[in-house]
């Protein structure tokens, strides 16, 4: 029963975003209050309803209903209650689910906190986040629908995979989801906007708020997915540039682009025309994170589906979406005039630069994920683009990023002097230099990628403590500032520090790990860097829904003890399918990650040991960079938006 309602709540979903659609924006077309009001409740019951079958799914999974053919081809009796749950969006029906949901719960959050909206803006962009939502929802009744049942319902389940069975992909989805299905509100204040022929500084800092929330959610969703990969899939890496890895990251530094070009339009009213088509891409680059992800036109360990009629009409919403709002801005774009005029020194110029070198990043990332299959359509030739291309092809346009970033931030709006914005920066650049410079010295034999990421790290770390000290002026007083300093700036500076410490980690790991394969006898130690580790004992063992081989292995330096390691070989009978279950000794320094093989035919296990330098730098600086962006977030001037726009007393806003 719960089944059918969830199932009913889904199709009346449909027709209320119908609704939703149509009616606000024809009442905005013709100035008709009553018609516009309606996009509120209609928002409001999308998501309610959604939410309803939403439930009904995951009480499925929960229950271990297994006359759902979806519970069946991803659940099992046997398998712990989280994973239950995670079975709920661990597949393509229940993921698009989830995709649905997030679109609705940002146009009913839009309806509810978005009263100081023109009531015309209003109207329009909830009508546009409403066609999304009813785009997908067909998509999934007519295409992907999760509640079709079994004609004869099985004693038990088919498990769901087995490397979904893990607390960080329980929890990767739905940030990753919030992310970039949260981008299409900035996608659609950018087309509610291009249909007025208007932007302006209260539409800029209406649109940041939202773009702010997506960033940070979809910085968590990546972290948790890179922290993920690191400790499950017993390679002892943090990113392969995976297709699916980089059909999230596009949007990321898209949406990154976009958050610092839109302050530019609040400050200045300049970047118009330019921060409307970053909307448009930001989220068009999730809409081609979605169809990588489920058409099965390239292959990874992250596709759901494998299903070109899907991915057809996952083209199909791309192409309208994206496609027509290209065509609308190319129609609308020069009614979009700038009003600020700025210097050719000056933060404006900053930001424009930033925004060009992410989005060419962005650009390079795209090339390299679709050229094999443009190379195969129409070279018919079979190519791989892998971490070569990508890191050579990437990495100088993050050096140049990081480079201007802590100068950028010191400069003036419309006019700047560098030789006074560079000035307060002298010592921090030359200590920056000499701790480079240090790890060239201490390192023998390597490249420059560690001392340039040391480097990199210090002036950003370093230059942000100094951009907040700038803030606070001379002169006594300085710890009263302090506390007075808004939280967006507090925001600001985390996330520029955050981001300088996740650049020191990603060069100190990949230019000064340290790796060891090896056949290792029971009780005799062997060494690996400084470290000693022995092989004490393998064993068979029984987990819920698992067998497992457990080794433990004593970690010791300079003849002292420091940590038991345990790393297991896991074999899941139902699915029919092994995993590699990493032991870490996390350290601030270091990680000591420990894989166990294979019995050896001679005597032995086979044992994977990597010495991992500063691998957990590269999470905190995630997590600081979310902080910094829910601090901001948290700023009393983005809770109130931009009240700007007053109308006479029953004057529709345009």
């Amino acid at each position: 029963m719960i089944t059918e309602l969830g199932h009913f709540a889904l199709v009346l979903a449909f027709g209320v975003a119908l609704v939703q659609m149509v009616v606000p924006m024809w009442g905005a077309w013709r100035g008709r209050a009553g018609w516009m009001a309606v996009a509120e409740p209609a928002a409001a019951a999308q998501f309610i309803l959604i939410a309803l079958s939403f439930g009904a799914l995951m009480w499925a999974f929960i229950t271990s209903d297994f006359s759902l053919q979806l519970v069946v081809a991803n659940s099992h009796s046997a398998k712990p209650m989280l994973y239950k749950i995670s079975g709920t969006w661990g597949n393509h029906e229940g993921s698009m689910l989830l995709w649905v949901l997030i679109v609705a719960l940002f146009g009913a959050m839009a309806a509810w906190f978005g009263g100081n909206l023109p009531p015309r803006l209003r109207a329009r962009v909830l009508s546009v986040q409403a066609a999304i939502g009813v785009a997908f929802l067909a998509f999934i009744l007519f295409t992907s629908n999760p509640f079709l049942r079994m004609d004869t319902p099985p004693f038990d389940g088919q498990d769901l995979n087995p490397l979904l069975q893990d607390p960080g992909l329980a929890f990767h989805p739905p940030f990753l989801y919030l992310g970039y299905v949260g981008l299409s509100m900035a996608f659609s204040f950018a087309v509610a906007a291009l249909i007025e022929g208007r932007v302006d500084a209260a539409w800029g800092r209406w649109v940041r708020p939202w773009t702010l929330a997506a960033w940070v959610f979809l910085t968590i969703g990546i972290a948790l997915g890179s922290w993920w990969a690191y400790y499950e899939l017993g390679w002892g890496g943090f990113w392969f540039w995976d297709p699916v890895e980089n059909a999230s990251f596009m949007p990321w530094l898209l949406a990154a682009a976009l958050l610092h070009s839109a302050i530019v339009v609040e400050k200045r009213e300049s970047l118009k025309s330019w921060t409307i088509l970053l909307a448009i891409l930001a989220f068009g680059f999730s809409l081609i994170g979605t169809f990588i992800v489920r058409s099965g036109l390239l292959t990874s360990v992250h596709a759901f589906a494998n299903d070109p009629e899907r991915g057809v009409f996952i083209l199909a919403i791309l192409g309208f979406f994206t496609g027509g709002a290209l065509v609308l801005y190319s129609l609308r774009a020069s009614a979009l005039e700038a009003k600020g005029v700025f210097g050719l020194l000056s933060r404006e110029t900053a930001l424009v630069v930033n925004n060009l070198l992410l989005a060419v990043a962005c650009f390079v990332v795209f090339v390299g994920t679709m050229w094999p299959l443009v190379a195969e359509m129409f070279l018919d030739r079979k190519l791989s683009v892998g971490p070569p291309f990508f890191n050579a092809a990437f990495t100088p346009f993050m050096v140049a990023l990081g480079l201007i970033l802590p100068i950028g931030s010191a400069m003036p709006w419309k006019r700047a002097k560098i030789m006074r914005a560079i000035y307060p920066l002298r010592y921090v650049f030359v200590l920056a230099l000499a701790l480079g410079g240090l790890a060239f010295a201490m390192q023998s034999g390597r490249g420059l990628l560690g001392p340039v990421g040391m480097f990199l790290g210090a002036w950003l770390i370093m230059g942000t403590v100094v951009d907040v000290m700038q803030r606070l002026g001379r002169g006594p007083g300085k710890l009263a500032r302090l506390r007075r300093l808004p939280r967006a700036d507090w925001g600001k500076a985390a996330a520029h520090g955050g981001l300088g410490i996740t650049m020191a980690g990603i060069a100190g790991l990949m230019a000064w790990a340290v790796d060891d394969i090896r056949v290792a006898q029971i009780d005799e130690p062997f060494e690996v860097g400084s470290y000693t580790l022995t092989l004490h004992d393998v064993s068979e063992e029984r987990g819920p829904n698992y067998l497992t081989t457990i080794a433990t292995l004593s970690l010791a330096q300079d003849g002292k003890a420091i940590a038991t390691l345990q790393p297991e070989k896991r074999f899941y009978p139902v699915a029919q399918m092994p995993t590699t279950e990493a032991a870490i000794d996390y350290n601030l320094a270091r990680d000591v990650y420990v894989v166990i093989g294979d019995a050896q035919d001679g005597g032995g296990w086979a044992v994977r040991t990597y010495i991992k330098p500063m691998t957990n730098w590269i999470w905190i600086g995630c997590a600081l960079m979310a902080l910094g962006g829910a601090l901001s977030l948290s700023d009393r001037r983005f809770r109130v938006a931009a009240g700007a726009r007053k109308q006479p007393a029953g004057v529709p806003a345009e």
